[in-house]
């Protein structure tokens, strides 16, 4: 089943019913928005009490409830302040150091940083010799279930953004160990930091059914509604600017993104900045704050 699973996903138009998806889950009819949510609770079970509004049929859109904010308490930050954090509440697939300039996907899979970030750009630069060859990475993956807002691990400045087209195949764990170079695959989101204790990046994947992603600078960035691809584009890549005004500056903790359905995170800094926790192992279910490692 998971090989006919991974084929079909060859198969789909992905980008259609992703739009498709982003409509649908902006509906304000209460008949459709409630039959939404009240389906996915049904399925997915998640959990509601720690959320702001814990009613599910009070959210006004089924996206709504699917981005909910949480209690302002729900999620206490690791107290150290050299700690890094997760950005996310999901599930860690790995935590390591680039293998001869390689990221390991699955058992079997490697990608490189180069193609995840899909162009050297300038704005890139100083990574590439501290992070894109012994760099320390750290993937983890949002189940439809998790709360999906997205946090800073560590403070930062946004230095650059830009959009990388691409598939959306799935990011479960069965495709994920099926499909080459998934992550370096799939559409994308990828945001550059000056923070207090270097540079580190950020790589929002986007995946099958995820309708939009969108940050707080730029706000929804997919569907990717901006200029066409020009041939002369490096891999086709779209620069973002933030919107006028913005404040580039986010604090450890702060939200920094979202994300429509299930979807994975990529963090990528120089091995000099820090070190993950060993005790970290793939499979480990991380919440939003928590300490995954520590700054050198």
């Amino acid at each position: 089943m998971s090989r006919l699973f991974v084929t079909l996903q060859y198969l789909l138009p992905h980008h259609l019913l992703g739009r498709l998806i982003y409509a649908l889950t902006r509906v304000r009819a209460p008949p459709v928005k409630n039959w939404l949510i009240r389906t996915f609770c049904r399925l997915f079970r998640p959990e509601m009490s720690d959320a702001v509004q814990s009613d599910p049929l009070r959210y006004a859109t089924f996206n709504a409830f699917f981005t909910r904010a949480l209690k302002p308490d729900a999620r206490p930050l690791d107290p150290h302040p050299r700690r890094i954090l997760s950005p996310c509440d999901g599930t860690l697939s790995v935590a390591g150091t680039l293998s001869e300039g390689r990221m390991l996907q699955a058992k079997g899979h490697w990608y490189t940083p180069a193609a995840l970030l899909a162009a050297p750009l300038e704005s890139a630069a100083p990574l590439e010799s501290a992070a894109l060859h012994d760099g320390r990475y750290a993937t983890l993956y949002l189940a439809p279930y998790n709360y999906h807002r997205l946090h800073m691990p560590l403070s930062g400045r946004l230095r650059a953004a830009w959009h990388v087209p691409g598939r959306v195949f799935s990011v479960s764990a069965r495709t994920v160990a099926r499909v080459p170079g998934l992550f370096a695959r799939n559409e994308r989101v990828v945001c550059v930091f000056d923070g207090e204790h270097g540079a580190f990046v950020l790589v929002l994947v986007g995946a099958l059914f995820v309708g939009s992603m969108s940050t707080v600078w730029h706000g929804d960035i997919t569907p990717w509604r901006g200029p066409a691809r020009r041939p002369s584009d490096p891999a086709g890549i779209h620069p973002l600017a933030p919107s006028s005004g913005a404040d580039l500056w986010r604090a450890r903790g702060a939200e920094f993104a979202r994300f429509n359905m299930g979807s994975t995170i990529v963090m990528l800094m120089p091995a000099a900045m820090g070190a993950w926790d060993a005790s970290l192992s793939p499979g480990e279910r991380v919440a939003v704050g928590q300490g995954l490692g520590t700054l050198t």
